[in-house]
């Protein structure tokens, strides 16, 4: 089989204003589709991070794709995932997801895998998580994932949307919006976005949750490195309790050294609550130092910028070895990655919390899957019975996405940008905060 055509497909979608340490979501997010067709016309299909950039490192490899193999494509491509420097930098603290110059070449490289793997699974007749050494589950656990809110349902003018969970700057207001999420998607964990408020705000807001819901929701807290390791430590003493059961921390304070401070003045106080990373532990090699550190207990791969789906399922088993729980990061995204999502972690055994996912927050007239969105009951995503990822394109939604990416200003994330329009002219992200 030989690749004889590469498209990539920018598009756009509305996305509500959530707030976070980041600043506050643009009323339209990005996302790049690419698509792989054989010779023999089937096509395989992925989803990544939007804007220029991430569009221009697609195109630029395509000249490696169109004429090879895409059973042996993802291997002569593995340089894009080996050999690339940690540190600081290639962490995602001062970078939202998708604008980290230092990952271009795994968030390319796994776009590309993904597609070849749809690509190969439609050719022979078998869903991807069966590819990549079979699936441990047949559906996979998500849960909510409340943030603080503006009022509104994201796009603009003619495009704005129905503000469906409505403006939620109180901890009674997001209460109300985990009861909406729950009532819908049947979810049985909390994932809450904080790094907004005074932690007291968010503190009081993780416990009127607990209050709610009880011992046997697991909630968990990410205020993006916000906090000093001071504070860090306090928010863990106060939610010892709220935090049991299946929550964690996740990323209070800056990097691994900042982690591992906050882990031992715990530890300290004998609140045994585990540290959870999507953004001072970001690459392979930053699990030796982290590990040596004892600084996070729990990882969120994200196999869009970890290099892709096999790679999530190495570093499962790293974890595993090392006593590491994982779970799974999100951004904002359609159905296309949150079938990729779902089938990586179907096929990865060592996977301790449910997965985060931004879906809910994203609205039916985006939808860029043929048959409209993903269904999520009782909390989880379930793999279909068709080959590859086991969704197709709606191409009118594409095409529609394409038009709005065109006449949309946005090209890139800037949640800071935002804030400066919308909340606070002279708003800068600081860490820490508070």
């Amino acid at each position: 089989m030989k690749i004889v055509d590469m498209r990539v497909h920018s598009i756009a979608m509305a996305d509500p204003p959530l707030r976070s340490s980041y600043g506050l979501h643009a009323p339209y997010a990005l996302r790049n589709v690419i698509e792989l067709e054989s010779e023999d016309g089937l096509v395989g299909i992925a989803e990544t991070y939007g804007g220029e950039k991430p569009a221009a490192a697609l195109r630029e490899v395509s000249g490696r794709v169109v004429g090879a193999n895409p059973y042996r494509l993802t291997g002569d491509l593995l340089g894009f995932v080996e050999g690339e420097g940690g540190g600081l930098d290639r962490s995602q603290t001062y970078h939202v997801p998708g604008e980290n110059p230092l990952d271009t070449s795994s968030r390319t490289y796994a776009a590309i895998e993904t597609a070849c793997l749809d690509l190969i699974g439609r050719a022979v007749g078998q869903p991807v998580c069966d590819l990549i050494g079979g699936r441990v589950r047949n559906e996979v656990p998500f849960s909510a994932y409340p943030f603080y809110k503006h009022g509104g349902g994201g796009g603009e003018g003619d495009d704005a949307r129905e503000d469906k969970y409505g403006e939620a700057l109180s901890p009674e207001a997001l209460v109300g919006q985990v009861k909406q999420m729950f009532d819908e998607y049947g979810f049985g964990s909390v994932k809450f976005k904080g790094g907004v408020f005074d932690p007291e705000i968010e503190v009081e807001t993780i416990r009127q949750i607990r209050q709610e819901f009880g011992p046997s929701v697991p909630l968990r807290i990410d205020p993006n490195s916000a906090w000093t390791v001071e504070t860090s430590i306090k928010v863990g003493r106060d939610l010892k309790e709220e935090l049991s059961g299946g929550g964690y921390l996740e990323d209070p304070a800056m990097g691994i050294d900042g982690m591992a401070a906050v882990r031992a003045g715990l530890l300290a106080e004998d609140v045994d609550t585990p540290l959870a990373s999507n953004v001072a532990v970001t690459s392979f090699e930053h699990i030796p130092e982290s590990v040596k550190k004892e600084a996070v207990q729990v990882i969120l791969c994200d196999h869009h910028y970890w290099g892709g789906m096999r790679q999530v399922q190495y570093l499962g088993k790293i974890c595993q070895v090392f006593g590491i729980g994982l779970s799974m990061h999100s951004n904002s995204h359609l159905g296309v990655s949150l079938m990729a999502m779902t089938h990586a972690a179907a096929a990865t055994k060592h996977l301790t919390y449910a997965c985060d996912t931004h879906y809910p927050w994203q609205s039916e007239k985006d939808e860029i899957v043929a048959g409209g969105r993903i269904p999520i009951v009782n909390g989880c995503v379930k793999i279909p019975k068709k080959p590859g990822l086991g969704v197709d394109l709606d191409y009118d939604q594409i095409a529609r996405g394409k038009a709005l990416f065109e006449k949309v200003p946005y090209r890139k994330r800037d949640d800071q940008a935002e804030m400066r329009m919308h909340v606070d002219p002279n708003w800068e992200r600081v860490l820490p905060r508070w």
